[in-house]
C-alpha cells in the first residue's frame, strides 16, 4: 500500500471508531442545523479532527479542504489567493457523509478522504464503519475493498441497470431541473435508488453493486475519492457534459463505461437540461 493511502486509512479507521462508539447513543447527540436539511454533529466536527491531525502529524506541509472546518492551505500552496486545487498535496475530507442518515440510525454513511495532488486525484480511501468495509485506491494500482480487487459492473444495457441519485436537499432552485433528469432515468433505467450518501454510492459503482450514478449539488468532498475508486475500477466520471470538472463544479455522473454514455445522453436530453 502507498504510504501516503496508509496514513489515510490509518485517519479513516480512527474516524471510524468515534463514529461507531455515538452510534450507540444517538439520543444524546447533540445535532446542528448549517442551513436548511444541512445537519452537523458533534461526531462530524470529532471525526474530522481526528482525521486532520492524523494526515497532518505524518504531512505537516499538506494543504486541507474538509467539509467542517473548511481550508487550511499550508506549505509552498500557503500564498495569499491560494487554491486548493492548485496545491502540492491536498486532502480533501468529509468526516461523517450521509450525517442525516446517522442522525436517523440509517446505516448508510462512509468517511471519504482522497489526496489531490496539483488537481489530480492520486489516493482514495472510502469507509463505510458500520459495515467495516474499507474502499481504497492509488492513482495506477487499481481499486480494493478490503485488499480485494474491485471492477464496476459488466452491465451494459441501460434498461437493466441499477442507478444510484441523490435528490437536492439543500437548495431547491433546480428541484425542477433535477425532476426532469430523474422522470428521464426513472423511464429508461432498470431501477433507481437514492441511499443517502454520495461517497458510497460512488464507491459501491466501483464495486458493481451500482452500475450508475447522478446527482448535482456535490462538494468536492463527497465526489473527491469517489472518483479515483471509479476510474481505477474501470468506470468513466465527469460531469453532465462528460467533462472531467467534476470536483468543482457541482454535478457528478458515474458509471460502468456504456452505462455511462448512455446516461450521459439521457442527462444531455432531459428537458430541463435542453431548457
Amino acid at each position: 500500500m502507498h504510504p501516503m493511502l496508509n496514513v489515510a486509512v490509518r485517519a479513516a479507521r480512527r474516524a471510524g471508531r468515534i463514529i461507531n462508539r455515538a452510534s450507540l447513543d444517538l439520543d444524546t447527540l447533540k445535532v446542528a442545523r448549517k442551513q436548511r436539511n444541512d445537519f452537523v454533529t458533534e461526531v462530524d466536527h470529532a471525526a474530522e479532527k481526528a482525521i486532520i491531525e492524523t494526515l497532518l502529524t505524518a504531512y505537516p506541509d499538506h494543504s486541507i479542504l474538509a467539509e467542517e472546518s473548511g481550508h487550511l492551505v499550508r506549505g509552498a500552496a500557503a500564498a495569499p489567493g491560494s487554491k486548493i486545487e492548485t496545491a502540492e498535496y491536498a486532502w480533501i475530507i468529509d468526516p461523517l457523509d450521509g450525517t442525516t442518515n446517522f442522525i436517523h440510525g440509517f446505516p448508510q454513511y462512509a468517511i471519504s478522504i482522497g489526496l489531490m495532488q496539483r488537481g489530480v486525484i492520486t489516493q482514495a480511501v472510502i469507509y463505510d464503519p458500520t459495515r467495516d468495509e474499507l474502499f481504497t485506491a492509488s492513482k495506477g494500482r487499481g481499486a480494493f475493498l478490503n485488499d480485494r480487487r474491485i471492477r464496476v459492473s459488466t452491465r451494459y444495457r441501460l434498461d437493466e441497470a441499477l442507478i444510484g441519485t441523490g435528490f437536492p436537499y439543500r437548495k431547491l432552485d433546480r428541484l425542477d431541473e433535477y425532476i426532469a433528469m430523474f422522470r428521464a432515468v426513472t423511464e429508461r433505467a432498470g431501477s433507481v435508488r437514492r441511499p443517502g450518501a454520495a461517497a458510497l454510492d460512488l464507491a459501491y459503482v466501483a464495486c458493481g453493486r451500482l452500475d450508475g450514478f447522478f446527482e448535482m449539488g456535490l462538494m468536492p468532498w463527497d465526489v473527491a475519492a469517489g472518483s479515483l475508486l471509479i476510474s481505477e475500477a474501470g468506470g468513466l466520471i465527469g460531469d453532465f457534459s462528460g467533462e472531467p470538472a467534476y470536483v468543482f463544479n457541482e454535478q457528478v455522473v458515474a458509471g460502468a463505461p456504456k452505462i455511462f454514455v448512455a446516461m450521459l445522453s439521457l442527462l444531455r436530453d432531459a428537458p430541463a437540461a435542453k431548457a
